[in-house]
């Protein structure tokens, strides 16, 4: 029996490397094979390692030429070797092999299993920090459906050498964690972290699929990622899908809008619409290369200090019905976000957004933490030649349009506000419709809850009903109050 000591503490004790694989080496049933292209045999190394590994490993292999590549696993449309399709590839095609070499007739305990990863690590230069996609595909029963767990992973390191030792990390965490930890997606995310640090790795990406992840939502396993600071953002497109944001931002011209979203409004919709029409012709900027992402960053995302999970996907999914792309970011400042965006275009980027928001990004106290407080993050933000479109407000008190030309920033932020005004920077959405500049999220999000009437009204075409029909937000069908209509005095 383990001795205890009072004012002992538990904690998660995390098995080594070599504990994970010689684990699997031992274990008589799982089988299968290792195609790692791009950094060496870095993952297999540490079954063979281990010890055991006979038992383990069918096959282990890289075709480091691109000819031999081509020749084992068919050429890429886009010519391209580090992709999401080219690992899918690998996944399959090692599977069938399996299948066909090792007869369940002669094995019939056998858990079949193949890894694979293509990744591009440092260059020579050290411009680009490298990249790659990992996955598995896997059995739990002998008799069972194939397991697939598919993720993306960006290098932090500067040395070619620590980034293929990374990748062994990861690889052995993924494969231990897809036979062990598979009945918590949420904790096999974290795992995959052990003996690693998120100063080493990003992974931007990840995809669950198959019978023993039939329940698990991929959006919600993206925004673990961004929760557990293993990323800053993520993508998911109008599909719901989560998608690589490197093959949607790629050089193209983008323009967002951030929100809470809770629920989106015909405002929003309208800012979108209107602000959509002046970006496109903007010059160099083309339509047919141009994203627009609606953004919602994490502290919108909080309920009590708790990430609201049913309220995110409640948002989602009325933001893909509309058929937009939406980034889930950890980012607070917009400068963050233009940042971010700058990695992977150098094409024109606009911001749509309210007067609130215009009002806010010329507070000081948002950029105390910067050594160049304000400046700093203009110079970040607007440098880029960014553009900011602005849809105007109705004075809650004096019904007066507010805009570009009446708006008031805090007085030591004036001069500063006229020198990007005054430079287009800032430019009024001038159509717009006042009938519906008073509604709000968070008035129809009480309507909502509360049962009232006349919030649908208020909500793009489609979204009420889909709020009803999957009771998002909230929404019961309870009985609503009956309104009483006062009668007014007729004047004779």
């Amino acid at each position: 029996m383990e001795i205890t000591i009072k004012g002992d503490k538990e904690f998660d004790d995390i098995p080594s490397l070599k504990s994970k694989a010689l684990r699997i080496n031992l274990n008589e049933n799982i089988y299968g094979t290792f195609a790692e292209i791009g950094a060496g045999q870095e993952t297999c190394r540490h079954f063979f390692r281990a010890g055991g590994a006979s038992g383990t490993i069918a096959k282990a292999m890289s075709a480091y030429d691109k000819d031999f590549s081509d020749a084992i696993y068919g050429i890429e449309d886009d010519r391209r070797y580090v992709t999401e399709a080219r690992l899918r590839k690998m996944l399959s095609h090692e599977m069938n092999l399996m299948e066909k070499r090792i007869t369940r007739e002669k094995h019939p305990n056998k858990i079949f299993f193949t890894y694979a990863n293509t990744v591009a690590t440092i260059d020579f230069s050290k411009k680009f920090k490298g990249h790659g996609w990992v996955g598995i595909k896997y059995q739990v029963e002998a008799d069972g459906g194939y397991n697939e767990i598919i993720l993306h992973v960006r290098f932090k390191e500067t040395d070619a050498r620590l980034q293929q030792e990374t990748l062994g990390v990861l690889g052995t965490n993924l494969i231990y964690g897809a036979f062990y930890k598979y009945n918590e997606p949420k904790k096999l995310l974290r795992y995959l972290y052990d003996h690693l640090d998120q100063d080493q790795l990003e992974i931007d990406t990840i995809n669950f699929s198959g019978p023993v992840f039939k329940d698990v939502d991929n959006r919600l396993m993206s925004l673990q990622l961004v929760k557990n600071g293993m990323t800053d953002a993520v993508m998911f497109g109008p599909d719901g899908n989560n998608v690589l944001p490197a093959r949607v931002l790629y050089k193209k011209n983008i323009l967002a809008l951030r929100g809470s979203f809770r629920p989106v409004t015909k405002v929003n919709m309208a800012m979108y619409e209107k602000s959509y029409e002046m970006f496109v012709k903007e010059n160099k900027v083309d339509e047919n290369k141009t994203e627009v992402v609606f953004e919602i960053t994490l502290s919108n995302l909080r309920a009590e200090g708790e990430i609201d999970e049913q309220d995110f996907m409640d948002r989602a999914d009325l933001l893909c019905s509309l058929g937009q792309s939406v980034m889930i970011s950890n980012f607070q400042e917009y400068y963050k976000v233009v940042e971010y965006f700058s990695t992977y275009t150098k094409a024109r980027m606009g911001l749509a957004m309210g007067v609130n928001n215009l009002i806010d990004i010329f507070d000081e106290k948002y950029y105390r933490h910067l050594s160049g407080g304000i400046l700093e993050a203009f110079g970040k933000l607007f440098f880029k030649d960014l553009k900011v479109y602005l849809y105007p407000m109705l004075d809650p008190e004096t019904g007066e349009l507010i805009n570009s030309e009446n708006l008031k920033v805090y007085p030591r932020m004036k001069e500063l506000y006229k020198f990007f005004k005054y430079n287009g920077k800032v430019i009024d959405i001038k159509e717009y419709d006042e009938s519906i500049m008073s509604i709000f999220s968070r008035e129809i999000l009480h309507k909502i809850e509360n049962g009232e009437r006349g919030w649908e009204d208020m909500l793009p075409e489609g979204i009420s009903d889909l709020i009803k029909d999957y009771r998002l937000f909230g929404y019961t069908r309870k009985p609503l109050k009956p309104i009483r209509i006062k009668k007014r005095a007729v004047k004779k």
